[in-house]
């Protein structure tokens, strides 16, 4: 098991992976993926219990993990290959033609790691909750994990799936919300307010915990303590505040970065900001 400190490097790794990924092709997401690293990283390193060695779609016996927010794939993808799911240096083929590594992720490629298609935003909850119930049928103890974008939270979908969990009690479900107050077009707050995501969650019978998300200490903590909280009759939700484009300064706080790569000059300004503690791809 990785210390935080530990798992603190592979963070760092993870974001200059970020970086070099969408400006390898000029497209792709950073802020997002920079913002939500921290949270991969605890999930997959320390976290879930998942098996490497037998990967299959059915994930029958170990946790599983869906992303919502599929734009955020160059963090997902950093992630499954550091853990060992594929070679690192596939990352050189990250939204290229005919490439495993798709902008959004993607199954029919059949890349280890990726059980569902993701970015149609919205849809990834209602998905997790069918996982949860299958292991619930399947009387398979493991747990369900599942991230989502605070501006999809405006997608109506989001909503009666969460009607459903609570009614149905999935309580092996323990989804987060990167509540970093951006999406595409601007501030959430000015795009269409999201209002109080505690109390919104907690009416719809949700149990509802925060965390400073770019914090690793917090992060493990609180995912560390979800876990124990499962199987008590609720979905869980983590609401995750994070910054987007955390760890590159000119990146940090602003929606600009949310689907915008970085030229040469600033990809070298990005990299010296970022610690290289694993190599490069």
């Amino acid at each position: 098991m990785q210390s935080t400190e530990e798992l603190k490097k592979i963070a760092s790794q993870v974001r200059r992976d970020i970086v070099r990924m969408v400006h390898a092709v000029n497209s792709g997401h950073p802020g997002g993926s920079l913002g939500c690293t921290d949270y991969f990283v605890a999930l997959y390193f320390r976290v879930m219990n998942v098996n490497l060695s037998s990967w299959n779609m059915d994930g029958k016996g170990e946790d599983l993990f869906f992303l919502s927010n599929g734009h955020i794939s160059p963090v997902w993808y950093s992630v499954l290959s550091r853990k060992g799911y594929f070679p690192v240096s596939e990352l050189s083929t990250f939204r290229k033609i005919n490439t495993r590594l798709q902008g959004h992720p993607t199954t029919h490629e059949g890349l280890p790691g990726i059980r569902v298609a993701s970015g149609s935003l919205g849809q990834g909850l209602s998905v997790a909750i069918g996982a949860a119930l299958a292991k619930k049928l399947n009387n398979d103890k493991s747990t369900v994990f599942t991230l989502h974008g605070d501006g999809e939270i405006q997608e109506g979908q989001i909503w009666e799936a969460a009607m459903y969990a609570a009614h149905n009690k999935v309580d092996n479900l323990i989804s987060a919300i990167d509540v970093n107050g951006q999406q595409i077009d601007g501030p959430t707050s000015k795009v269409l307010s999201l209002g109080n995501l505690r109390a919104k969650w907690e009416a719809f019978g949700w149990l509802v915990l925060e965390m400073n998300g770019n914090d690793m200490d917090e992060v493990v903590k609180t995912l560390e303590h979800a876990k124990t909280l499962t199987g008590k009759g609720q979905p869980i939700m983590i609401l995750m505040k994070t910054e987007m484009g955390k760890g590159v300064d000119f990146m940090e706080g602003t929606h600009k970065w949310h689907g915008v790569a970085p030229n040469d000059a600033e990809l070298e300004k990005a990299l010296s900001q970022l610690e290289m503690t694993l190599g490069d791809y």
